[in-house]
């Protein structure tokens, strides 16, 4: 099968080839899934995953990529739950070889049904940055109704998800990022923005709950701002100092088909929108993962028509 392959990781998305490798066999409750489309986040290139095994031994080349969607062609012993023929969405395992190629294997359970009525590449946008939303506001924000949230990269891949998912349940969302985000931010249902190259974030005030995705000196200040009881989540990394008085969580999103249920049954009713920034081929991967300009959203690769 073509798929794309990864051996040096100083080179980053630069290092990446078009490559032959051997077709995945599907292991007991794995399924190979036909891959049709594939999401692509460049951070996976510094995660140990990438590089090494559970065991954790070299298994470069690698193919990167954990986000799909596709068609299942084959079950591992003792698999359930889907069946061959199936459309499908959802995450693969972080050790193994990824979503860049025509074909993954994958363990059933990390997989969704995806409707008919969502096309291929829209369900490749979702897993990762749906369920990073889901999970940082309803599991370890608790977000409720009526209270304020603070979200950083607010038109980004899984800032636009978060902003839209906290505004849905009724909360009072401030959105952050570049000058020229803004009004990508109040597209996706900001209240207020801040453009932390030229803005104060400490205007903002007291929020329950940050949403970070950016770390750093950024972090740092966004804890000063959780009010007593609030919360700090994060997928940049550990804080270094948590909200006064409140919680701070960084997490890893994990595979929940119900989840991804949740947030494809919002797509087909319009409730949720992708962030879709550019669309390649499988051929035309590497020159996608390195533009020559800014690409606001996901890049998308269509591995099959």
């Amino acid at each position: 099968m073509k798929a794309i392959v990864v051996t040096d990781q100083a080179a980053g998305t630069a290092g990446m080839t078009l490559a032959e490798r051997p077709d995945p066999e599907a292991a007991s409750n794995d399924v190979v899934v036909e891959v049709h489309a594939s999401g692509f986040t460049p951070g996976e290139l510094t995660w140990p995953g990438t590089w090494t095994d559970r065991l954790g031994r070299d298994r470069t080349p690698s193919i990167p990529g954990h986000e799909l969607a596709g068609v299942v062609s084959a079950l591992g012993y003792g698999t359930r739950g889907l069946t061959v023929g199936q459309r499908v969405f959802g995450l693969a395992d972080w050790t193994r070889d990824g979503t860049l190629a025509e074909y993954v294997a994958v363990e059933a359970r990390n997989l969704a049904p995806l409707p008919g009525d969502v096309d291929f590449i829209a369900g490749a946008s979702l897993p990762i940055s749906g369920l990073t939303a889901w999970q940082g506001l309803f599991v370890h924000g608790r977000l409720q109704v009526g209270q304020s949230v603070l979200v950083h990269g607010a038109a980004g891949g899984v800032g636009s998800m978060v902003t839209q998912l906290a505004r849905e349940a009724g909360a009072y969302v401030i959105g952050t990022g570049r000058a020229a985000d803004r009004l990508a931010a109040f597209d996706f249902g900001a209240q207020e923005y801040v453009d932390l190259d030229n803005d104060s974030l400490e205007d903002v005030g007291g929020v329950d709950l940050v949403f970070d995705v950016i770390g750093g000196d950024v972090g740092r200040r966004s804890a000063r701002l959780v009010r007593s009881g609030g919360t700090l989540v994060t997928i940049a990394g550990p804080p270094e100092a948590g909200p006064a008085g409140g919680l701070a969580v960084d997490f890893v999103v994990e595979a929940d088909r119900a989840q991804l249920g949740e947030v494809v049954q919002r797509v087909r009713d319009g409730r949720l929108r992708t962030n879709i920034g550019s669309t390649a081929t499988l051929d035309l991967a590497v020159a996608a993962f390195n533009p020559t300009e800014r690409i606001t959203g996901k890049t998308i690769i269509r591995v099959r028509p």
